[in-house]
């Protein structure tokens, strides 16, 4: 199995892994975190959507609306992406539509795939042991902020390649690099994320439980997995 990891959505079509792969969306901050909490409170069906237009026309389809902007919950929707939210209430039976500022945008980016996943540290466990399973090559698409690099993404891939090995290697100095990271915040990569640009951005909207949860791991052992546009669980 080679592991790939494109560092931003705009640098994903220039992967070298373009067939024959499963890819792996990325943005621990927060939305894939979220859509692992949704499914762990027990949320039926997320939809990916990268735009807000035409997102409220899912309310008569009986779908509730998730949407975040910038960091904040988009006005007029039920939900943003905060993890913690979704874990505090029932889920059962609700279906969301949902568009975020990166991270929805990374899901549909990676939909080309044999097989489109959702990680996090949230579900590195069961997501790690689903990609054992498959045993293909995988494409890791960090979210970043905006299409610019993001070193949280980042640590959540070289996690993955780390709990790979054996049955993987990295393949390309994106992969390198986000195994070096890792092996230099894992200790803490909560302490070692304190300087990132997005951590402080979210601090300012006083998401800071949200930003504790995502740095946990196995909280969630879920696999969202891409079908026909609509994120459901690998059962």
């Amino acid at each position: 199995m080679k592991i790939e990891v494109s560092l931003t959505p705009a640098l994903y079509p220039f992967r070298t892994l373009t067939s024959g792969h499963v890819t792996v969306a990325i943005d621990v901050l927060r939305a894939t975190s979220a859509v692992c909490a949704a499914f762990q409170a027990g949320c039926d069906t997320v939809v990916p959507l990268d735009t807000l237009e035409g997102i409220s026309r899912y309310r008569s389809h009986g779908y509730l609306i998730a949407a975040e902007r910038g960091g904040k919950k988009v006005d007029g929707a039920e939900y943003g992406n905060s993890p913690t939210e979704y874990l505090s209430n029932d889920m059962h039976g609700v279906k969301l539509a949902y568009s975020t500022t990166n991270g929805t945008i990374s899901i549909l980016r990676g939909a080309d795939a044999d097989i489109t996943l959702v990680g996090a540290f949230a579900n590195l466990s069961a997501l790690c042991e689903y990609l054992k399973h498959e045993n293909k090559d995988t494409v890791l698409l960090c979210s970043g902020w905006q299409n610019d690099f993001c070193i949280e993404d980042t640590l959540v891939a070289g996690a993955i390649i780390e709990r790979l090995q054996g049955v993987g290697e990295a393949h390309g100095d994106a992969a390198n690099m986000a195994q070096a990271l890792w092996q230099m915040a894992k200790d803490s990569p909560y302490d070692y994320c304190q300087c990132c640009t997005h951590v402080h951005r979210l601090e300012s909207f006083g998401a800071h439980a949200d930003i504790e949860f995502a740095f946990k791991q196995d909280t969630c052992p879920v696999v969202p997995i891409l079908r026909n546009g609509e994120l459901t669980l690998d059962r």
